[in-house]
């Protein structure tokens, strides 16, 4: 299983097989709703499932490398720190 590392606990997201490479998966963790990567190198991500400029649902969106583009508009958001790229602005959480 895929732990999330929330403060002390961790909660199990399902089986590594599940996660398919470079495609998002939508999680619920309690009220909020999670945008889960498996990355090309193995490594998982974890942000807000919304896009902070209209909320697009970013567990739609094409990744490339560390960042995934927003299905909506294409805001090209980094999934190691939730920072939008330039031109844009604004950030998403990350996990």
């Amino acid at each position: 299983m895929i732990p999330v590392n929330k403060s002390i606990s961790k909660i199990p997201l399902g089986y590594v097989h599940e996660f398919p490479e470079r495609l998002g998966k939508t999680v619920q963790i309690g009220d909020k709703e999670v945008a889960v990567f498996k990355l090309s190198n193995g490594i998982f991500r974890a942000v807000e499932n919304r896009c902070p400029h209209r909320g697009g649902v970013l567990s739609q969106g094409i990744v490339s490398g560390e960042f995934v583009f927003c299905p909506m508009h294409d805001w090209k958001i980094c999934l190691h720190d939730g920072k939008v790229q330039k031109p844009d602005i604004g950030c998403v959480k990350s996990y």
